[in-house]
């Protein structure tokens, strides 16, 4: 082999070289390049489907805690606060603003609107008034313009106002408008619902809610 053919070889050998490590250089920068693009993606994907995720579930967790909306009905007291499901809902004039007295045997006649965040407000009702606090047990009450809200045990229908008036351990449980002051309107009601117990006053239920 003359010197001519060798340096053609050798310059040949060196071109194919360069051009294979060329190429290996260049798939393995694809390959890089397509892994963090997909780890990327991946990261950025999950994240984003975690955050929509999380943020749907608060916000049905919200609603769903917080009994979905705080509405109103209508009767011959005028319009008055109620929950999603059209029960009547009261303050207790022994309460302090945002804060309950009503525990104990009082909260079994008595249930707290319970929520752990601030429910919606239906047409009619000032959304801005609605709160929410934390009572002694630990658990979260519902209030609107800074009384709280309690159902009570004897309405027994979407409608029920028999808890009206009454003079039950210890102060009078209202009907709410929806301006935020308690509706005093109607039969008084002296009896107490709480049958036999000390809290309660004139020693048993007489039966004089308004309506029901």
């Amino acid at each position: 082999m003359d010197a001519r053919t060798t340096r053609w070889t050798r310059g040949a050998l060196a071109g194919l070289a360069i051009a294979v490590a060329v190429a290996l250089l260049a798939t393995a920068c694809s390959s890089s390049g397509t892994g963090t693009s997909a780890a990327g993606v991946v990261r950025s994907g999950t994240a984003t489907a975690a955050g929509t995720a999380t943020a749907a579930g608060t916000a049905t967790a919200a609603g769903t805690a917080t009994a979905g909306t705080i509405g109103m009905r209508s009767g011959p007291l005028g319009s008055y606060l109620a929950d999603g499901s059209g029960r009547s809902l009261y303050l207790f004039t022994s309460d302090g603003v945002n804060s309950s007295s009503c525990s104990g045997t009082c909260s079994t006649y008595w249930p707290a609107l319970a929520g752990s965040g601030t429910p919606a407000a239906a047409t009619g009702v000032t959304a801005g008034l609605l709160a929410s606090f934390i009572r002694p047990d630990g658990s979260r009450q519902i209030s609107y313009a800074g009384h709280p809200l309690y159902h009570y045990a004897l309405d027994s229908a979407a409608g029920d106002t028999k808890g009206q008036g009454l003079n039950d351990f210890g102060a009078r449980w209202w009907l709410l408008s929806p301006s935020g002051m308690p509706i005093t309107g109607g039969p008084s009601a002296t009896g107490s619902a709480s049958a036999g117990s000390s809290a309660g006053s004139n020693g048993g239920y007489g039966g004089g809610g308004y309506g029901g």
